[in-house]
């Protein structure tokens, strides 16, 4: 059986595929396409002007604009927009294999009828081309993407936000894809756009500065990611995962103690992040 047939053929669920966007044209139908079974699919898109909810409709997702409230925030309204209970949540950039749609079009019934709060998914994600094969947050990371709204919530975090569940979850053991950042450029502008979100979560919080810590979480960072975690075995690419990773550790702190040293700096900084399009306004 093709794959086309064999997706056609899938029984769909009373479960809604939810994905929050912006400028994710080039991503979503894959996204979309690789969730046959879910009776509805919704896009939250926060201003896009690249075709995004042109190519999300175009993929039989239903779009809702919301402007942008911060990651936390953002999937939480996500969930109050969805038809259904239950809940596969996914980025545009993430898409499920043929075995975990396999998988779950035959596991989700049973969850779906139970008491429970949701499952935990794996995700394997491609770094340069081509998935990481040691480096252990890239190959079966382990992720919450299904729940059920009425027992579950997302942290209000504007950024490394996470699913808290209230009760039992199950667990799936298949893989979804990642194709994480196309080039080191991508990378680079996350790493600057999240480490700005960090700096002023922190600094509504009034966290201290703690500077003195720097050089120390730079040389942790980089150890845990390369040794600890077997980025060493992936060669010069987990080389630059670990070390991208130990400088995004350090420039949130030294961003936040600017921050803290001259409070003008953030909105300074918002202007030329919106002027650059790595920021919604």
């Amino acid at each position: 059986m093709s794959g086309h047939a064999y997706h056609a053929a899938m029984q769909t669920l009373p479960l809604s595929l939810v994905v929050i966007t912006h400028n994710e044209a080039a991503n979503i139908g894959r996204c979309l396409d690789s969730v046959p079974f879910a009776a509805d699919k919704l896009v939250v898109d926060s201003g896009s002007d690249d075709g995004t909810p042109e190519a999300a409709r175009a993929h039989g997702a239903r779009v809702v604009h919301q402007p942008w409230l911060g990651f936390g925030p953002q999937r939480n309204f996500a969930s109050t927009r969805a038809l259904h209970d239950w809940i596969l949540v996914l980025d545009a950039d993430e898409f499920l294999s043929p075995a975990l749609a396999a998988e779950l079009a035959a596991g989700l019934p049973a969850l779906l009828a139970s008491d429970k709060a949701g499952a935990w998914l794996r995700r394997s994600t491609w770094f340069m081309g081509a998935p990481m094969r040691w480096y252990r947050p890239m190959i079966g990371e382990r992720m919450a993407r299904i729940y059920h709204r009425g027992r579950a919530r997302w942290t209000d975090a504007g950024v490394h936000e996470s699913l808290r569940f209230d009760g039992a979850t199950a667990a799936f053991a298949a893989a979804f894809n990642h194709l994480h950042n196309p080039t080191l450029v991508h990378k680079q502008l996350k790493v600057l756009t999240y480490a700005e979100l960090k700096a002023r979560d922190w600094h509504a919080r009034r966290r201290s500065p703690r500077m003195w810590q720097t050089p120390f979480v730079f040389a942790a960072s980089f150890v845990k990611e390369y040794l600890l975690r077997l980025a060493v075995l992936d060669g010069w690419r987990g080389f630059v995962i670990a070390q991208t990773s130990a400088a995004y550790a350090v420039y949130k702190r030294m961003r936040y103690y600017e921050m803290v040293r001259n409070p003008a700096s953030v909105g300074q900084a918002r202007e030329v992040l919106v002027r650059h399009g790595l920021e919604r306004e």
